[in-house]
């Protein structure tokens, strides 16, 4: 399998609903449904009626994997949900969640979205004293460790095994008779509450999952919080303070659903102001402004509000392709692209086009787009890219190539844009984009992908960029 798109991938998506009135289960399907985005590779969801628990899980969209018919309980009324991509662990069956796992007090299903840099250590450590990992994916850590607590109660078990934790993690957890959420001590990843008219309490990565099931915003989960949901409404336990916020910017710049609100920031009104604020930056002018659908839509539209040139659709994009496609061929590799994206010919010949992305990440999609253009006749071609330069990897739940690979790593933006053809190319300024998200304040952003002024302890850091880290063993 070949990717068609090697941009950045959305990280994974959690969901859970504790309800004794209505279906659990299927607010949990609406809900993935809505944070599709975040994973394409498999999904899963789990529920308990308090005296059994079971899961469902399977390998591509959630249509596909719940096309014949949804997770039934008689009495349900706590369910967990996970759709993924993977960034630790390769995209196979058992590396699918919910977890579910069985342990001395009962069993417990956890879904997780993120990466966690003390994986390797943890699990290696676990391993010597005896423990059976099933899996190849950091998550599985978490179940072994709370299984593994003498701590008395469940929520005491989860927060020992958290301060063990170090790295990016957004957590739905259920118990046979809890819905547990948990965010991570820098707030790398979002998560939020919400409640439905029927009085059910709901978790979700995005606030775009709580409107799916017409569910009202209540507040973001804060960084370093869990909350714990039963008969008795929700409990609030902080089990780190004084650390960093540190969220991620690419949540605002390209993961996120432009619909979403993350930590009171409006993800359309960030991108909005990014266009804009590259047309004032980069001063590039033009007959039309077009995007690179989806993820440069937004951010077109405020370039084109600013600049006053028309907004226009120059690239159809082909949503009935999914995220990959087979490609023996280096022809097919070579038309990957246009079996994705096609330019409308009467709209761009003539032209001088402003195209607007929100990344550059290898350089070689980029390219194929500019040339696409020019053979549609485009007069003249200039990118405008909705962040800055992308020099260096992520290590907190996004899969990003190993550094040799970014070619912002290797190349000046002159040489990127000699690269990809175009004949003028601008990134967004980190103080501009700064300045566009302007709901959070700016130092409780990570940046590290452009600056990596990494927000870990230098020896917490992975070693290595592979994601396969847990299937590189020595045999």
């Amino acid at each position: 399998m070949y990717d068609i798109e090697p941009k950045w991938k959305e990280e994974c998506g959690v969901y859970g609903v504790y309800s004794r009135t209505e279906d659990v289960s299927t607010l949990t399907y609406l809900g993935l449904y809505a944070l599709q985005h975040r994973g394409q590779e498999s999904a899963g969801i789990a529920l308990t009626d308090g005296a059994w628990m079971d899961v469902t899980r399977g390998m591509g969209l959630v249509n596909e994997v719940f096309r014949h018919q949804l997770p039934h309980m008689e009495h349900e009324y706590i369910a967990i949900g996970h759709v993924r991509y993977s960034t630790t662990g390769s995209s196979l069956m058992c590396n699918t969640q919910p977890l579910l796992v069985n342990y001395a007090d009962g069993r417990i299903a956890l879904a997780h979205n993120g990466n966690l840099t003390n994986a390797a250590a943890i699990r290696h450590k676990l391993e010597q004293q005896g423990t059976i990992f099933q899996t190849s994916i950091d998550s599985e850590v978490f179940v072994n460790l709370i299984a593994r607590s003498h701590a008395e109660t469940i929520e005491q078990k989860i927060i020992e095994s958290l301060k063990q934790i170090k790295g990016a993690y957004c957590l739905t957890i259920m118990t046979e008779e809890k819905l547990i959420g948990a965010r991570d001590p820098q707030g790398f990843r979002p998560l939020c509450l919400g409640r439905t008219k029927e009085g059910s309490w709901v978790l979700s990565s995005e606030s775009c999952g709580l409107d799916v099931v017409d569910a009202e915003f209540v507040r973001d989960i804060k960084p370093g919080e869990m909350v714990v949901i039963d008969d008795d409404g929700v409990k609030s336990y902080m089990f780190a303070t004084g650390e960093k916020m540190a969220s991620c910017i690419f949540e605002y710049i390209y993961f996120a659903r432009p619909d979403s609100v993350i930590d009171g920031q409006s993800v359309h009104a960030a991108r909005f102001m990014m266009g804009r604020m590259l047309a004032r930056e980069s001063g590039f002018k033009g007959d039309i402004v077009i995007s690179v659908p989806d993820s440069g839509t937004t951010a077109a539209t405020g370039f084109a509000y600013e600049s006053g040139i028309p907004f226009v659709e120059g690239l159809i994009k082909n949503r009935y392709i999914g995220r990959t496609f087979i490609q023996p061929t280096q022809k097919m590799r070579d038309l990957s692209v246009k079996l994705k994206l096609n330019p409308i010919a009467s709209v761009v010949k003539g032209k001088d086009v402003i195209m607007v992305d929100d990344s550059i990440v290898r350089g070689t999609t980029s390219g194929k787009i500019v040339k696409m253009l020019r053979n549609a006749g485009a007069k003249s071609v200039k990118m405008c890219v909705s962040s800055p330069p992308i020099g260096y990897p992520c290590f907190y739940g996004i899969d990003t190539s190993v550094r040799k690979e970014l070619i912002a790593a290797t190349k000046s933006v002159e040489e990127i844009r000699e690269f990809i053809g175009a004949d003028g190319l601008y990134f967004l300024s980190l103080e501009g984009l700064k300045k566009c998200v302007s709901a959070v304040d700016p130092e409780q952003m990570c940046y590290a992908c452009f600056n990596s002024a990494y927000p870990i302890e230098e020896g917490e850091k992975p070693a290595g960029d592979s994601k396969y880290v847990f299937e590189q063993r020595k045999r």
